[in-house]
């Protein structure tokens, strides 16, 4: 009986370690980034090249163009709520979506991460005004 108890603790552990790495979510930084409209916060996570679809702007840019045009952004649009409303993908490349309401409007947010030297950076981040 004590073994059985055993195993099935070993088991339910197990199954809660494989669960919470195989659904890994965005980083709270990146929300929080996009909350308050901190275009360095959220500069933290770019790629050095990060695909960019804000406004007129849809082109591959360095890290820091794309922080620059994020932060005209946000200059423009004062968000005033940001919530992920899905989230999913293998650890190595993750993708977020989200709802962003600013003083302007409210936008779809798309986020793809990938994993590079054991960290997490935004490879392609979307900001479209919905409706």
């Amino acid at each position: 009986m004590r073994n059985l108890k055993l195993k099935l603790i070993s088991l339910f552990f197990s199954l809660f370690v494989v669960a919470s790495v195989s659904f890994a979510q965005i980083p709270d930084e990146i929300v929080v980034s996009i909350q308050s409209g901190n275009d360095t916060g959220l500069a933290n996570f770019f790629n050095e090249n990060v695909e960019l679809v804000v406004q007129t702007h849809d082109d591959i840019y360095s890290k820091s163009q794309a922080q620059q045009i994020v932060a005209e952004f946000f200059k423009s649009n004062k968000p005033k709520q940001f919530s992920i409303l899905h989230q999913g993908g293998p650890e190595a490349a993750r993708y977020a979506v989200g709802s962003l309401t600013t003083n302007t409007g409210t936008f779809r947010v798309y986020i793809l991460l990938k994993k590079k030297n054991n960290n997490s950076y935004i490879h392609q981040l979307r900001i479209e005004k919905q409706g």
